[in-house]
């Protein structure tokens, strides 16, 4: 029998291998930071003022920017206080609100794409019922369903985790209370079941959402395709073209983060392929949104632009 010492509080240390490039990031995430905040309140503010844009694809989306906001306010603020902080420490009901406050937006944020595709391969596949099958109240399920799916992937996940009996080492090789880290610092011989169980969860999720998305997009290329026009054709994809590209940046950064082989990684290389799904998707969706969907950045010109410029619209 060993005597454990009982863990009540971590450090996180994700930054403290780059001492020299600590405000240079302050400055970067702070920035990227604003701008993702900016850019989903201006999508919110812009669906919500304009009623052309009150259907349930713009819906979905007003729902995905609150899940981004939730989620990077979840993460980003601390790992900025602890860039410029020389006391990276964060006690263990801290550390446990962290991961819960931001897996469960981070998994709604993926069944949400996953119902954006339901949509629009209701749209493009079976226009004449769109009405029936995207009814308000069908589309608020829908909204209600994937926060309740977010929240139970957030329950189990956090609540598995922390479980565990921590002890040792308090390091936590992150910058953020994640999963991995945190798993290596437990003891006890539940640790791999937990490890184990943990993983087919949050795989399972994004694997099902993801191969969802594919079964729509499957039908709507083969409906697109059947379209006689080239016009027709390029305009009914060019009404998917923003939620493809933002569900290929979601699931590309969190295969990185997810599904890399398991193998010694470096301390560098795991926070900086960290940040690419932390920090970087949250900011690329508004500008995808906003650039590639013209309906939308028409009625941003139109309700804000021309309060500044009235002669410009």
């Amino acid at each position: 029998m060993l005597n454990y010492t009982s863990v009540t509080e971590f450090i996180l240390i994700g930054f403290s291998t780059f001492p020299h490039l600590q405000l240079m990031f302050f400055l970067l995430f702070l920035l990227m930071y604003l701008f993702t905040l900016l850019g989903n309140l201006l999508i919110m503010a812009t669906v919500w003022r304009e009623h052309s844009l009150h259907t349930p694809m713009y819906l979905f989306l007003c729902a995905l920017s609150i899940s981004e906001v939730l989620y990077t306010f979840a993460i980003i603020p601390r790992m900025l206080a602890d860039l410029l902080s020389t006391d990276r420490s964060i006690s263990f009901r801290a550390c446990a609100s962290q991961m819960f406050f931001s897996f469960t937006p981070g998994f709604t944020h993926s069944f949400l794409l996953t119902v954006m595709g339901y949509d629009r391969y209701v749209a493009i596949c079976h226009p004449l019922r769109y009405n029936v099958l995207m009814s308000p109240r069908g589309c608020a399920c829908l909204v209600v369903w994937s926060w309740a799916g977010g929240l139970v992937v957030g329950l189990v996940v956090t609540s598995s985790i922390f479980q565990l009996t921590f002890c040792g080492s308090n390091e936590i090789h992150y910058f953020g209370c994640h999963v991995p880290p945190l798993l290596k610092l437990a003891c006890g011989t539940e640790v791999q079941i937990v490890a184990m169980g943990v993983g087919l969860v949050c795989i399972a999720a994004l694997l099902g959402c993801g191969l969802l998305i594919l079964l729509s997009y499957a039908f709507i290329v083969a409906a697109i395709l059947r379209i006689p026009s080239a016009e027709g054709r390029h305009k009914a994809f060019s009404t998917c073209a923003s939620h493809l590209t933002v569900v290929v940046v979601h699931y590309g950064f969190a295969s990185v983060i997810y599904l890399k082989p398991k193998g010694p990684q470096s301390l560098e290389g795991d926070t900086l392929m960290g940040i690419t799904y932390t920090v970087l998707t949250p900011f690329l969706s508004p500008i995808i949104f906003s650039l590639r969907n013209k309906e939308l950045k028409i009625a941003m010109k139109k309700t804000f632009l021309s309060k500044l410029y009235p002669s410009s619209v």
